[in-house]
């Protein structure tokens, strides 16, 4: 029987799957920091122990937290997006990152197109219309068709390209916007995301968080969009100028939104949730149990290839050995 110490690892806060709690303890010396009274203390007494990180997109690592963790060689992150984590802390310290891309790509492609056909005919709004009782007294306003349209992409990744394949079926012209042209596309690609605002109907956001995506869609990219155009987020609520969302939707300089990210989550301006022509859900495109099993399977198995051969499997581009 192996006497060899399970590597010790550090969890930030409870997994979304609680099944991979369970699954991370069984193989790891796992402490949650979460659960310390006071986390400073704990990193500052105890953090010299940790090899190992395990996190989610939405809370990232901070580089102080890296900076208290001075054996920690690697960090598997829960989600695709790694905006919250500081990437540049752990490339500093040839700390390896991986995370859990691709698995997701189709729950958040459906339900970009979800809240594309809610907004657009009211699917959410006519629901409450009915169970009010309001059918008895008039007839439900008219919505938007979606088939035939034009959809502007901004990101095309492996979700902007899943939510292009949804499009197809509905007969829609699809055109993105990128930093650069996407390889593997015949997809039109238009340099200036205004420009491409101003000839889509629908403009869908997948594009990554970050500094550098930070209010990309501005006043100006809302105006361009205008008073027949929808703007669905399904990325993160930093690329979006929140406050200039709020006012493009109350002054109906832009026909809707559908909303599955915001600024400072999980807090939603009242503002926002007043208005009748913008769906919003609690940051759940990803949350299928079918996903959601398929991320923490990759989580399990970043952490033991990062054990057994030195290497995490999905690595965070730029993070792996000699990258």
């Amino acid at each position: 029987m192996s006497t060899t110490p399970l590597p010790r690892v550090l969890k930030i806060n409870r997994m979304p799957l609680p099944a991979l709690d369970a699954e991370l303890a069984a193989r790891y010396a796992v402490t949650c920091l979460a659960d310390q009274p006071d986390a400073a203390a704990f990193l500052a007494q105890h953090g010299a122990e940790f090899t190992g990180v395990v996190t989610t997109a939405a809370i990232g690592l901070k580089g102080e937290v890296i900076a208290a963790l001075p054996k920690l060689q690697v960090i598997s992150s829960f989600g695709v997006g790694f905006d919250a984590l500081d990437i540049d802390a752990a490339k500093a310290r040839g700390i390896q990152v991986g995370y859990t891309p691709g698995v997701l790509n189709d729950c958040v492609a459906d339900m970009a197109f979800a809240l594309l056909l809610d907004v657009s005919r009211g699917i959410a709004a006519s629901d409450r219309f009915v169970r009010r009782g309001d059918w008895q007294k008039g007839r439900f306003a008219l919505g938007s068709r979606v088939s035939g349209k034009r959809l502007g992409i901004v990101g095309m990744g492996r979700i902007g390209q899943a939510v292009a394949e949804r499009a197809a079926g509905f007969r829609m012209e699809v055109a993105y916007h990128n930093r650069r042209p996407a390889e593997g596309t015949d997809l039109r690609y238009v340099e200036s995301l205004q420009a491409l605002a101003q000839w889509a109907d629908y403009l869908v956001l997948t594009v990554a968080g970050g500094a550098g995506t930070r209010h990309l869609v501005n006043q100006n990219v809302l105006d361009a969009l205008g008073p027949e155009g929808f703007l669905i987020n399904v990325a993160r609520g930093s690329v979006v100028d929140q406050a200039a969302l709020v006012r493009a939707l109350t002054d109906r300089t832009i026909a809707g939104a559908g909303l599955d990210v915001f600024d400072n989550e999980p807090e939603v301006p009242a503002a926002l949730m007043a208005l009748d022509n913008v769906v919003l859900t609690p940051h759940s495109a990803s949350a299928t149990h079918e996903t959601r099993r398929a991320m923490a399977d990759l989580v399990l198995e970043n952490l033991q290839a990062f054990y057994a051969e030195g290497a995490v499997r999905v690595p965070v581009p730029g993070t792996a050995p000699g990258a």
